[in-house]
């Protein structure tokens, strides 16, 4: 199914062109049989290099040949072949600054580095081509969402899609990816997309579903993670640009009431001054009135969208984007024919988005696609791709927003991922800490989860709320959602009621105790976070841009910046946001005080200003209105002014904060925030160079993009109170600061 070419399926091949050399090997391996004599067959074994990073291991059994590509991998260029062999000898052969040999009995091929040092070596079972390589000491991450265990050293994991109790309480939806990565400096990614893993013991193990079955494995080698997720990125495809808007809040609803209620809730937004971009529709079926008629239906619920077209105009006027929730019938069975391989029936794709067409042209701005548990993989991808081509054939131009729960390698070209319909508890809030870091890790930065928890519990308190909604703003997705969801709302903890309590889901009647649904702290400590996510939308999205361009997450491990740190190495409660930022979501109940992990270097705590020397734990106190943030030394920050919406327009220049200590640099990116143009040159791209020692600020704009001259910019360091307002006069500039 193809509605219209990706850009991504184009743009996110191999960046470094044509590949380095093909070895082919033909090799006896007892226990495969010849289908035709049943005496011992042959397997074929071929490797290719990719790029400078990443080797293509091909086998085959007798009578059959690997595939050039697998469910989830980009186009790659043409390898060619610079060495052949056929004997059966150990062959050695060079790829680039490291060495290759091929061993028949047992077959493997190792990977080892200019000094000798093995890097990683795959073995293939002869009698199952079952393929097991070494662990090592260094934690492992990977296999895709919702992994019980941070360092996945001991687990055992069967690649089961979907929501499943009792781990999704916890850990949320599973999204499994064969995709594995050490900071030790490699990754495998098994063109597999049904098996089992087993990393229990030193050795990790591969099993295939089918015996002797065709495969490739690719092999990405790097001196640091940034190259091992680039070489991700170039195999499956680099991250979509997401446009501006998506960055922003989101507020989901469930069960609505009338036309007046949406249209009034959305004003509330505007009269209070709580910045939001997105309001997200579900649909009935899943709550009694939401906005249309049923599961898999286009048709609006007159009830509440009595003139769809007009509301969502309005919706528009007051400067809000408008998403809705979809359910195909039958869990998309009977909608897309689910045919095991890569590309289900191409007409059953087209005429499925058609249906979709109506409530698209009524004005809807993006897309919820839920369910999809009990989709093949194939079709799981497929999903993914109809809702980035599908809403492409309407509005060409207009980058598309959809917010998946299932999906595959491959997946980041098109689509965003939620965790699912996890719990409001405090432990699964410590989940989805590590979860979110593992996720970016596999390969999909664009996540997020539902803010608050889906399914209440007695835990659900302002308190809990507050610690989500702080961890949410250093989310990519900052996004409100749950049953009882006027709790969801930043005010909603003041209207005396949870809302409506729907079906098999409701609550005691005891809970929550009244004198917590009249707790007016929680809507200005909301509004805190609102503001400082939107002030810091030039870092955020200008970090979005660097995701894009190398596959490196928003959300990072700590060992990042340090792989050697063996107390980073170990964090899962704490992580990276970009370049500058470290996060520390304060995960217990009562707390006052965090304990904190900084890397080695100089850092600031953001709220104080303090200077801490990192290569420690630090204690730091908290309170209710704050999250722990620290700034490294050398950064140098973006801010905006406050916005209501993204595209608000303001009069006040944007400011670039320093954070001295070290010298540093940061890449400010900007465009439309919407459109395609910037593939074009229709960007400013301005690279802030911080000379420490020198005390000075070097803005060197980038010439392939658009000039930035007259543009004024505020700068200071960091706690100094007033900045300086410089005006670009050219492609470089100098800042002299003082302090």
């Amino acid at each position: 199914m193809v509605l219209q070419v990706s850009r991504r399926s184009l743009l996110g091949g191999c960046a470094a062109g044509v590949a380095q050399f093909l070895l082919t090997r033909r090799l006896r391996a007892a226990g495969v049989l010849d289908p035709a004599t049943g005496a011992p067959g042959q397997l074929d074994v071929s490797l290719a290099a990719l790029s400078p990073r990443i080797l293509r291991i091909s086998i085959a059994p007798v009578n059959a040949w690997p595939v050039d590509e697998e469910l989830g991998v980009v186009p790659q260029p043409q390898a060619v072949s610079l060495l052949h062999q056929s004997h059966p000898a150990a062959t050695k052969a060079p790829w680039g600054k490291y060495q290759i040999q091929v061993d028949e009995d047992p077959l493997r091929v190792t990977v080892a580095d200019a000094n000798g040092t093995t890097i990683q070596q795959i073995q293939f079972d002869a009698d199952s081509t079952a393929i097991r390589f070494p662990l090592g000491d260094a934690p492992v991450f990977g296999l895709g969402e919702g992994m019980p265990t941070y360092d996945l050293h001991g687990a055992k994991d069967a690649m089961r899609n979907g929501q499943h109790r009792p781990d999704l309480r916890l850990n949320g939806s599973r999204i499994p990816i064969p995709w594995l990565m050490s900071p030790a400096g490699w990754g495998l990614f098994i063109g597999q997309p049904s098996g089992s893993f087993d990393l229990s013991g030193p050795e990790g193990l591969f099993r295939p579903v089918e015996a002797f079955s065709t495969r490739n494995v690719y092999l990405m080698v790097g001196e640091n993670a940034e190259e091992i997720l680039r070489g991700y990125a170039e195999l499956t495809g680099f991250p979509h640009l997401p446009p501006l808007w998506s960055l922003g809040y989101q507020q989901s609803h469930r069960t609505l009431t009338s036309r007046e209620e949406i249209l009034n809730e959305a004003a509330t937004f505007r009269e209070k001054q709580l910045p939001c971009d997105t309001l997200i529709y579900l649909g009935t079926g899943f709550c009694p009135s939401g906005w249309n008629t049923g599961h898999g239906a286009f048709t609006f619920n007159q009830d509440v969208f009595p003139d769809p077209k007009a509301m969502i105009d309005q919706l528009h006027s007051e400067h809000f984007k408008v998403a809705v929730h979809v359910v195909p019938p039958g869990d998309f069975h009977g909608t897309i024919h689910d045919t095991g391989t890569a590309a289900a029936t191409p007409g059953d794709a087209v005429s499925y988005w058609k249906e979709h067409l109506p409530v698209a042209e009524a004005g809807i701005d993006g897309w919820w696609p839920d369910e999809g548990d009990e989709l093949s993989v194939y079709a799981r991808l497929q999903r993914n791709q109809l809702y980035w081509d599908g809403p492409l054939s309407v509005h060409p131009d207009r980058r598309p927003f959809a917010l998946h729960r299932n999906g595959y390698a491959g997946m980041q070209r098109y689509a965003w991922l939620w965790s699912g319909d996890i719990d409001s508890a405090w432990a699964t809030l410590a989940a989805q800490v590590h979860n979110g870091i593992n996720t970016g890790l596999s390969g999909i930065p664009w996540w997020g989860t539902d803010t608050g928890g889906f399914v209440p519990t007695n835990e659900l308190t302002p308190e809990l709320y507050l610690r989500w909604f702080q961890f949410s703003a250093f989310c990519p997705l900052f996004r409100s959602h749950g049953v009882t969801w006027k709790l969801r709302l930043p005010w909603g903890w003041d209207l005396g009621t949870p809302g409506p309590l729907e079906g098999s889901q409701r609550l005691g009647a005891n809970w929550p105790p009244p004198d917590e649904l009249h707790d007016p702290q929680v809507e200005e400590i909301c509004r805190q976070y609102l503001n400082l996510r939107y002030r810091l939308l030039p870092y955020l999205y200008s970090s979005a841009a660097q995701t894009h361009a190398t596959g490196l997450p928003l959300m990072r491990p700590i060992w990042l910046a340090d792989p050697r740190d063996q107390q980073a190495l170990r964090r899962d409660d704490e992580y990276l946001w970009g370049d500058s930022f470290l996060v520390a979501p304060v995960l217990q109940p009562g707390a006052s005080q965090r304990s904190i992990y900084l890397p080695s270097g100089q850092w600031w705590d953001y709220w104080t200003n303090q200077q801490t020397e990192g290569g420690k734990d630090v204690s730091r106190p908290v309170d209710l209105k704050t999250i722990p943030l620290y700034v490294k030394s050398g950064a140098v920050v973006p801010f905006g002014p406050v916005r209501q919406y993204t595209t608000q327009p303001v009069d006040e220049p944007l400011e670039l904060l320093v954070y001295p200590g070290a010298d540093g640099r940061f890449t400010l990116y900007e465009d439309d925030g919407e459109s395609f143009r910037y593939e074009k040159g229709e960007f400013t791209r301005i690279v802030c160079e911080w000379k420490d020692r020198e005390r000075t600020l070097i803005l060197h704009v980038d010439p392939t993009g658009r000039p930035a001259v007259n543009r004024k910019i505020g700068v200071r360091l960091a706690g100094q109170a007033a900045a300086t307002t410089v005006t670009i006069r050219g492609r470089i500039m100098e800042v002299k600061l003082q302090g």
